[in-house]
């Protein structure tokens, strides 16, 4: 008689460890693939601040899953379609507060005139086609009209101060008259408008070539960055007309401010409250929905990407550090203005000394030199915000 075959005892093996030793190849393959589905559904979400333990193994029946898989799969799509700020959920403080390691606002300053100034070689010859493409296609300021400018200001200080006014302060209000009253262009029609755009375009995106080259301690020349740094021209014009929609908030407080002024509405002081809480408001959403597009303009010059993925991304990247961006912008406006004051100023006065001689009166020295700043601060302005998009993705 033959002898029984004595089952070797299966301690320590679990349910599903049972089950699969019972069946043939096909059907094992095919219980491996619902174990790891149902691994899959019981590690979803479930929640915030929950700390229940998951129950996967726990039930004897199949019941559990079957009643989760509906509740799981909300969640997952609720969870991978629903970001803060832009949806009637609540947003929590530690999905939006990220923490940003960037260098301070003094050394991006002077770090951004450093890398300027150590690459001469390529950013010079840059100026200087800009501040040509700008002479020849939109036009730099005409003398003469510099000249009247000069003049009225003579008048007005002889009718005020009995023209005491000393050149100094002459040289300072000719730069802000002149930069007010958008005297820095020869003509203001929509070609030339559409050239400067154009020119700017051109300027931020061979910057940016250059820079990122640059920074990755290539050699790259500025025949190079022309050359190849415009495939993202009609990218980076798309995302510049998402950003003149999202002014349109500003723009239409520009015009009931406008409308406001003429009929007086501001004379009365609640009115006046009323209006600067409306004010405060525009500039806020304009101010929100721009600074993740100023970042687009950056990520949109990175080949192969589209003008809508580079909003989101710009986006996702500016989520919680809007405030910390705003700040660098207000730093930056601050820096500009004190370049323009250091570099113009004396210019303006040097300029004023020279009209005193009847041969240089025609010489457009200081519109050549208003050109050139205007160039030089778009290249200065480029390369500050590309350092602080590559300091905010390696944070």
């Amino acid at each position: 008689m033959a002898k029984k075959r004595s089952k070797k005892p299966q301690h320590g093996k679990s349910r599903h460890q049972k089950v699969r030793s019972s069946l043939d190849v096909p059907q094992r393959l095919e219980h491996g693939k619902k174990r790891s589905k149902n691994r899959k559904r019981n590690s979803v979400f479930r929640g915030r601040g929950s700390s229940r333990p998951s129950s996967r193994g726990s039930d004897p029946s199949h019941l559990g899953r079957n009643l989760r898989k509906p509740l799981n799969t909300l969640l997952r799509f609720r969870k991978r379609s629903i970001s803060p700020h832009k949806s009637f959920r609540r947003s929590y403080r530690e999905d939006y507060v990220r923490e940003t390691n960037v260098p301070g606002m003094m050394y991006h300053v002077f770090a951004t005139f450093r890398i300027l100034f150590k690459n001469w070689k390529l950013f010079l010859p840059l100026l200087i086609i800009a501040v040509m493409m700008n002479a020849v296609f939109v036009g730099i300021m005409d003398e003469n009209n510099y000249s009247e400018f000069q003049d009225v200001l003579d008048e007005t200080s002889a009718q005020v101060s009995g023209g005491d006014i000393g050149n100094v302060a002459k040289a300072g209000l000719l730069l802000i008259s002149t930069i007010t009253t958008g005297g820095l262009s020869g003509e203001s029609s929509e070609a030339a408008m559409v050239f400067g755009v154009i020119i700017f375009l051109i300027i931020w995106l061979t910057t940016i070539f250059l820079l990122r080259h640059r920074l990755a301690e290539h050699e790259v020349k500025l025949r190079d960055g022309l050359y190849n740094a415009m495939a993202p021209l009609i990218s980076s014009f798309l995302v510049f007309v998402v950003a003149v929609l999202q002014c349109i908030p500003i723009f239409f407080l520009m015009i009931a401010l406008s409308a406001a002024v003429q009929t007086e509405f501001l004379a009365t002081p609640f009115y006046a409250l009323v209006f600067f809480i409306f004010a405060a408001l525009m500039i806020l959403i304009s101010a929100y929905l721009l600074s993740g597009t100023l970042m687009a303009f950056v990520a949109v010059s990175a080949p192969g990407l589209y003008p809508m993925k580079a909003i989101r991304t710009a986006s996702e990247l500016m989520m919680g550090r809007r405030v910390r961006f705003v700040l660098r912008l207000i730093c930056l406006i601050i820096v500009v203005a004190i370049m323009w004051v250091v570099v113009m100023l004396p210019i303006i006065v040097f300029d004023l000394w020279m009209k005193t001689f009847e041969w240089t009166s025609g010489i457009p020295f200081v519109p050549i030199c208003l050109t050139v700043m205007m160039c030089f601060t778009c290249i200065y302005v480029t390369a500050y915000l590309y350092m602080y998009y590559r300091w905010m993705l390696k944070s």
